[in-house]
This record gives C-alpha cells, sequence and structure tokens, in this order.
C-alpha cells in the first residue's frame, strides 16, 4: 500500500525508542484479537472476509474521510464485556512496546466503549485505566490517556465526560482531545467546556486542518485553546495561520499514511510535513490508527524518510519534539527527551 520500504531502514527505526502522541485505541484494535472474538459477539453476522474488509483498509477502498471513519463502525460491535474492553487495551500496549514505544498517550472513546452495552462511561473509564496502568509498567512502557470528545456528540454527553475525566486526572488521564468530522462540525459549542477542561488542570489537543481548512488550525487554538493539533496537515494553505502556530509554539501530531488514506492529502509523497518543518513548526511523528492503517510507528518514520525524504536527524528531532510536546510534568518531560536523545544518539551527535 505504502510501496516497498528497505528492511534494513524498518529494522533501524524499530530498535530506536520511540514516542506517539496520537494513537487511538478502538484503530489500534489486533485484527487477530477481532477474528476470534467474533463468533461470539452477539448479532455478529459477517464472515472473517468481510470483517477485514471493514475494519481495516483495503487497496481498492476510496481515500475518503468517510470511507477513513466508516471502520470504526463494526468494532462498536465487539465490546460486549469488561472483560473484552481490558483485553483490547493491553494488547494496544504490547503492540506499542513490542515496536519499542516507550511514551504513549493513548486515545480513549467512551461513548465507542460503551455503545454496545458492556457498561457506563464512568465503568468503561475505570476498566480501561485497571487494566492498562499495571500492565505497562510491566511493559516498561509509560502511558497516559486522552479522551475523545467528538464534534457530533451533544453538549451534555460530551460536559458528562468531562466531568469523569477530570475526576481521574491524577489516575493516567491527562487531557481531552476534540475528534471527529470537522467539515461537517465546528465543535464551537463546546468553548465554554474546554474553558473548563483548561481550568481544571487537563489539557487539550484538538483534531483540525485535517479535512477542513487551515483556518481552523487557528480556531482550535486561539477560541477553544488547544495547546496541539492533531494532524493540521492543511496548515500550510495559509502562511498567516503558521505564522501564528508557529508564535504560539503549537506542537502538531502528524500521521502520515492516515493523512493518505483517508484523503486528508492526494499523495503520501506530497504530504506537507516536510515544508511544515521547514516553516518552523513542531513536528511530531504519530501512527493514528494502526490496525486500520497496517502501520506501526517504525513504519511511519519509514515512511518519512523513504516517501517524504526527511532525513534520520529530522525524524529524531521529531521524537524529541514529542517528548517536550508531551501532556507530562516539566520535568517528566526531561527525562523522556534524555531516553529518546540516548536511543538516537548516533543520529543527533555522530562521532
Amino acid at each position: 500500500m505504502f510501496g516497498t520500504i528497505p528492511g534494513d531502514l524498518l529494522d533501524d527505526f524499530f530498535r530506536r525508542p520511540k514516542i506517539d502522541l496520537h494513537r487511538h485505541r478502538e484503530g489500534a484494535i489486533r485484527l487477530a484479537t477481532l477474528l476470534e472474538l467474533a463468533p461470539s459477539i452477539p448479532n455478529l453476522a459477517y464472515t472473517r472476509d468481510e470483517i477485514i474488509r471493514m475494519v481495516q483498509i483495503q487497496p481498492e477502498d476510496a481515500h475518503t474521510s468517510s470511507a477513513f471513519l466508516s471502520k470504526f463502525g463494526l468494532l462498536r460491535q465487539f465490546y460486549v464485556s469488561k472483560e473484552i474492553i481490558q483485553r483490547t487495551t493491553v494488547e494496544v500496549l504490547e503492540d506499542a512496546a513490542v515496536d519499542h514505544v516507550i511514551y504513549l498517550e493513548l486515545r480513549i472513546s467512551p461513548t465507542a466503549l460503551s455503545a454496545a452495552g458492556a457498561g457506563n462511561y464512568s465503568q468503561v473509564l475505570e476498566w480501561v485505566q485497571q487494566a492498562a496502568l499495571p500492565y505497562a509498567k510491566q511493559l516498561n512502557l509509560q502511558v497516559q490517556f486522552i479522551v475523545l470528545i467528538n464534534r457530533h456528540e451533544s453538549l451534555n454527553e460530551a460536559a458528562r465526560i468531562v466531568d469523569l475525566v477530570i475526576e481521574r486526572k491524577s489516575e493516567g488521564y491527562c487531557g481531552i482531545d476534540l475528534a471527529g468530522d470537522e467539515a461537517a462540525f465546528s465543535g464551537e459549542a463546546f468553548i465554554p467546556l474546554f474553558a473548563k477542561v483548561k481550568k481544571s488542570g487537563l489539557h487539550l489537543t484538538a483534531h483540525a486542518g485535517e479535512w477542513g481548512p487551515a483556518e481552523n488550525i487557528q480556531i482550535a487554538i486561539h477560541e477553544f485553546g488547544a495547546e496541539r493539533i492533531g494532524h493540521g496537515c492543511h496548515i500550510i494553505d495559509n502562511p498567516a495561520v503558521s505564522e501564528f502556530a508557529r508564535e504560539q509554539n503549537i506542537p502538531f501530531e502528524v500521521c502520515l499514511s492516515s493523512n493518505y488514506l483517508s484523503g486528508a492529502v492526494n499523495n503520501l509523497s506530497h504530504h506537507p510535513v516536510q515544508k511544515m518543518l521547514a516553516e518552523g513548526l513542531q513536528v511530531t511523528i504519530n501512527t493514528d490508527d494502526p490496525s486500520i492503517q497496517q502501520t506501526s510507528l517504525s513504519l511511519e518514520c519509514a515512511l518519512a524518510l523513504y516517501q517524504r525524504n526527511l532525513t534520520r536527524y529530522q525524524i529524531a528531532q521529531c521524537m524529541i519534539a514529542a517528548a517536550h510536546a508531551s501532556f507530562l510534568s516539566q520535568n517528566e518531560k526531561f527525562i523522556l527527551a534524555e531516553r529518546i536523545a540516548q536511543g538516537w544518539q548516533d543520529i543527533l551527535s555522530p562521532i
């Protein structure tokens, strides 16, 4: 789907410590687990091949936002029990650790996890935390959770979710993410709620400039109070917005293959990540939905070099930028950046 990546290049990125600031739990669930669980899911009448086509991007799929987002529809039918929610959560962490991700900010959707009736918002958030935090320690993986609010959801539902996350901000939950279809829903109704998020000490990031225009990025920063921007690949379309984001020192959570497969950019070889770096923007490299896209963070790094001609040094700098952009304390950011620098030392400070 992305062309042939040289094995030695992929191996080089695989062995290095990495940071993923933008990974959706629902988009990272193992296909093998879904196929194993399918016969036990009530009213799930799909064949193995149908499930594969429905939850993973296929070569024949249109590269559009609607086709990409449709992959999440079937996933919600699988969350029928606490056991399944917890199992799939720890497997997501395990897959990140196998790829030598040392810090992960995992995006959680309470509406998705509660859709099949396994539990309410409070319960599913607790189940994720209970399963993930102890297991992450075993994996030597530092993890925090960012909870999604979708633009199409009601303000009342969003407020319920925010209150629950505020209660859990000392239990691994570090922030809120405004997600969903920015082309159809502005999210402006949530502005007072975002002020409450910031006042509570939680962090705020927002999907913006992914399928929508660069102006959405300025709105997310200036009006919503976003500290980071998810995707943001259309930032280069408006030099004034790019300058504003640079002046505000806003990090961008770039997801290369996702932006191509979802139609946010027309061609992976034309992804604006290189121009974003040239314009002095803070760029981080992330996966988004690794199972849906059939990717990994190591592969995303390889794509950055092989498809977009970033240098190894630039990719290493993106990982350092991710440490400083993380929703950690200043001291924890420094420690994380040091761990990354050690793992990329031969590139950052060649002899």
